[in-house]
């Protein structure tokens, strides 16, 4: 039997450090000279897998973001409006 694939691990609980430098160690590997073609093939693969998980936990970081600056902007036009009595 075959090792489970790694995109397994990502849905357990996503690490975005270690994706990144994954991602970034499939680049180097893409930009030496001798590259085998089978094992380029799985590594792009993988490589797509990992910018797709890093593109939505960015995504997830970016509207958390969103809410709470709204939920702060909230707050900030509450104390306005309570100092304009």
């Amino acid at each position: 039997m075959s090792p489970k694939p790694k995109q397994e691990k990502l849905t357990e609980a996503f690490d975005f450090g270690k994706a990144y430098k994954e991602l970034e160690e499939i680049v180097e590997w893409f930009e030496r000279e001798d590259v085998d073609l089978d094992e380029g093939l799985k590594k792009f693969e993988r490589g797509l897998q990992l910018a797709k998980s890093c593109k939505s936990r960015l995504k997830d970081v970016e509207n958390k973001v969103t809410e709470i600056k709204a939920k702060f902007s909230e707050m900030d036009d509450g104390r306005e409006q309570v100092a304009l009595m």
